[in-house]
């Protein structure tokens, strides 16, 4: 394996991240408690450990100004674009995978 070091390793994890962030924009129609029922996290997690991150690190950021970078737009924005009601099935899924949420 490749040794790489602590600088590179940032570029590259920074560089993932701003991929997922564009996979997440392009896909709108990928709904939050779909990507919550398969992989356990969603857009508004991504926000969270993103101004968590900030917060270690001493800087203001809000959670609505986390979520605006994932989300690309003001949250209340996308959610009125893009979100739609979870069917019975999903609630059904996401109730099975996270029964203390």
């Amino acid at each position: 394996m490749t040794e790489i070091d602590a600088a590179t390793r940032t570029e590259l994890e920074a560089a993932a991240f701003r991929r997922l962030v564009q996979h997440f924009r392009d896909r709108p129609d990928v709904q939050n408690i779909d990507v919550m029922n398969l992989a356990g996290f969603c857009r508004n997690c991504l926000s969270k450990w993103y101004a968590a991150a900030a917060a270690e690190r001493g800087l203001e950021l809000g959670y609505e100004e986390a979520r605006e970078t994932v989300y690309g737009m003001p949250y209340d924005e996308w959610k009125a674009k893009h979100q739609t009601p979870a069917t019975p099935e999903q609630q059904a899924a996401f109730a099975r995978s996270h029964p203390d949420h």
